[in-house]
């Protein structure tokens, strides 16, 4: 159980967070400062620097929790299922809470669509997908038995994983609704199941 300091911080990090990814998705990720992001969430500029190292960090961490939750829902999937089927639930979860209400889905398709261009932002969640494929690798070899040293079959699934919702982010229009995201990643998990199920 979290303890009362533990709630107040994760309530803090996620006003920040959420004011951050307002202000980048409607001034740009040029324009606004740390500063702007503090006094939209009613902090300190210290206090951001608390939670955050940069405004980077905040859009990085972003899609980081977005990946983490792929490998956490892919743990509580049936053991019986096709690997497909669970991983394409999998990276499904973080994409439907995308869209609980139009407005914080076209937030989220800005943002997501400001880290794939600007260099900065994607070298560095391209760098931190490097870690969540070797989670995800390990759950999957968790799940079939199987050594991820010896085995080829995990890192591989792992990978391609990740690119389908790459994809699904790369193909993300404005617009685009909880059917459009569902549809595109059942497009990406349709080119990459025959190879997820030949294990």
């Amino acid at each position: 159980m979290s303890t009362m300091a533990e709630r107040k911080r994760q309530l803090v990090a996620g006003e920040l967070r959420d004011a951050a990814l307002m202000l980048l998705a409607t001034k740009g990720f040029d324009t606004v400062t740390v500063d702007d992001i503090a006094a939209a969430a009613g902090v300190s500029r210290r206090t951001f620097f608390r939670y955050f190292a940069s405004k980077e960090d905040v859009v990085v961490r972003w899609l980081a929790d977005m990946s983490e939750m792929v490998v956490a829902v892919l743990s509580e999937r049936p053991l019986d299922e096709q690997p497909s089927t669970a991983l394409r639930h999998a990276v499904w979860a973080p994409l439907e809470l995308c869209t609980d209400h139009p407005d914080h889905t076209e937030r989220s398709r800005v943002v997501a669509r400001l880290v794939l261009d600007t260099p900065a932002l994607e070298a560095r969640w391209m760098e931190y997908q490097v870690r969540v494929r070797t989670d995800l690798a390990v759950e999957l070899a968790t799940r079939h038995g199987l050594d991820p040293d010896a085995s080829p079959w995990p890192r591989l699934a792992a990978g391609m994983t990740m690119l389908a919702l790459d994809q699904v982010l790369q193909r993300w229009q404005p617009g685009d609704g909880e059917h459009d995201l569902a549809r595109r990643t059942d497009e990406a998990f349709t080119v990459i199941a025959p190879a997820l199920d030949a294990s």
